[in-house]
């Protein structure tokens, strides 16, 4: 049996559900001449007939092409075409008229070649749905084709057709079947045409028409045709151009943003207690294992309400991870203050202990973790630029989280303790400034971030006991490019970095790209080791 198109089947369903079929032949009739070749011999009789019916706008020729897909027409002794339906019943789509189905009707069979010229067929008969997604999917799928064959009935339904939209694209359909024409003045028109939509799929179609034989002779032989076909190209190639840029600094701006987020706490703990934090990439881990859980919960309890359990798991993940990151602060960091090379070394070892417990407790293997459905899908831009919609969310995230970091700072007791200490530990801890329970509470801080951290790279990658290792070293890097302790300086490196790194990948590679910003950071640090935004205060000199 034939599988007709989901979209059409949605649509013959929504008028032969509307009105009996019998009803709707009655009103539009196929003419004999029409099926006669699908009661012909030859295969070529049946292709100029299905053809034919595909030209027609009527819902009789509809439901007789949907009755070949679906295995139901039959072929009498007398060579009459009948629609089979059930109860043994069949109807005459010349007369609209009911009949019993002859005990010698046979069921007409398609093979390959007529599978196409249906599949053709159907493709016509689309563009009069009354769905205005089936009429514009149709338009689209027709621009591909290039049949010069099609053009009386893609100009029948570019008459017929209301829809702004909709009409655009069967321009560019029309075009694309005028681009086989006889008539230069024609194909000239639809070049012009096709370089206007910027589609880049109909390069390889322009570019076809410039291509030299042995003799120099051109596949096109009229020369303000190339001439148009040249112009529409470059229209194509620098609208691609755009497309791509846009989509680099987007996915860079993306990046970056990941980026901010698995940075942004270790630059409170760095900057605040001078600590080389190997396992700040753990805390990610453990954030992105609790959004996890967060949707175990949901889905075993909540079903209805799964769509928001990345909310949920935004408070469950910074609370988890903060109180891991004050027991670890608490228990070992405490005592090596001052040590920057021991607490690299402390940390590491703890950054091991945490991926072995989370193996052992979850598995060596990646654990799923779905987008919602607010979060799935993209919007379209610049005609085939698709931006997903969790990137999307991740980059407003991130900016939510910063605005926050920064008021905490900012304008309240704890930020003002944290600034004291971070410009003048000793001075701070002279007046007052209680700075061991300070150092526990910002510790929590950088972690609690680096869980919130987790929570997004769950929704772009995949969660597994490895994941924070890809990047710790970006978020040093981030964090020493923007300025120990300076929250400005990492919101800049962190968006600079990952919109540098999406535009150089394309030229050199992704490898090629992370030494050339390797190189990058080594040199302006060279030149400017505060980074970007010079620390504040006496401890600075």
């Amino acid at each position: 049996m034939f599988l007709i198109y989901p979209t059409l089947k949605r649509w013959l369903l929504t008028v032969l559900l509307a009105l009996p079929l019998h009803c709707s032949l009655a009103a539009d009739l196929v003419e004999p001449s029409v099926l006669k070749g699908l009661a012909g011999e030859s295969n070529t009789e049946r292709v100029e007939s299905i053809t034919a019916l595909g030209q027609l706008t009527t819902p009789g020729a509809a439901a007789v092409l949907a009755a070949l897909g679906a295995g139901n027409v039959l072929i009498t002794s007398d060579n009459k075409v009948l629609l089979s339906v059930e109860g043994g019943k069949a109807i005459d789509p010349t007369t609209g008229e009911t009949v019993v189905a002859p005990a010698d009707a046979q069921a007409l069979t398609l093979n390959n070649r007529l599978r196409s010229a249906l599949q053709a067929a159907l493709a016509s008969a689309e563009l009069f749905s009354p769905l205005r997604t089936v009429r514009l999917a149709a338009a689209q799928r027709l621009q591909k084709e290039a049949d010069p064959s099609r053009t009386p009935v893609l100009e029948r339904a570019l008459a017929k057709e209301q829809d702004a939209e909709i009409k655009a694209a069967l321009q560019i359909a029309v075009a694309s079947a005028e681009i086989k024409s006889t008539d230069a003045a024609l194909r000239r028109h639809a070049a012009v045409l096709l370089g206007e939509s910027k589609n880049s799929s109909f390069k390889p179609i322009l570019s076809a028409m410039l291509v030299q034989d042995a003799a120099g002779a051109f596949a096109e032989p009229d020369a303000e045709v190339r001439a148009a076909a040249k112009t529409a190209i470059t229209q194509i190639e620098w609208h691609q151009t755009i497309v791509s840029w846009v989509g680099n600094i987007f996915f860079g701006i993306s990046l970056g943003s990941v980026l901010l987020l698995a940075a942004l706490g270790l630059a409170i703990t760095f900057g605040l207690m001078g600590v080389i934090n190997m396992a700040h990439g753990e805390l990610l881990m453990i954030g992105a294992y609790a959004t996890y859980l967060v949707q175990g919960l949901f889905k075993q309890w909540l079903p209805a309400w799964i769509d928001w359990y990345v909310v949920a798991a935004l408070p469950v993940a910074f609370i988890v991870t903060a109180l891991v990151g004050m027991a670890l602060e608490r228990t070992v960091i405490r005592w090596l203050y001052g040590r920057p090379l021991e607490t690299l070394l402390a940390t590491w070892g703890i950054s091991l202990i945490l991926m072995q417990s989370v193996r052992s407790l979850f598995g060596a293997q990646n654990v799923e973790v779905a987008n919602p459905s607010w979060m799935s899908g993209g919007v379209t831009i610049l005609g085939n630029l698709s931006l997903s919609y969790n990137r999307i969310v991740i980059v407003g995230f991130a900016l939510c989280v910063v605005v926050i970091v920064w008021l905490v700072l900012n304008h309240t007791r704890l930020g003002l303790f944290v600034r004291a200490i971070t410009q003048n530990r000793r001075m701070a801890d002279c007046v007052g400034v209680p700075t061991g329970r300070i150092d526990m509470l910002a510790f929590g801080l950088g972690s609690g971030i680096a869980g919130l951290a987790g929570v997004a790279l769950s929704q772009l990658s995949n969660v597994g006991p490895d994941l924070g290792r890809g990047y710790i070293v970006d978020s040093f890097m981030v964090v020493v490019l923007g300025g120990v302790g300076q929250l400005a300086g990492t919101v800049v490196a962190a968006m600079g970095l990952g919109a540098l790194n999406k535009i150089i990948e394309p030229f050199w590679g992704a490898v090629i790209a992370k030494i050339a910003i390797l190189l990058f950071i080594v040199l302006f640090v060279q030149k400017r080791p505060q980074g970007l935004f010079a620390p504040k205060g006496r401890s600075a000199e």
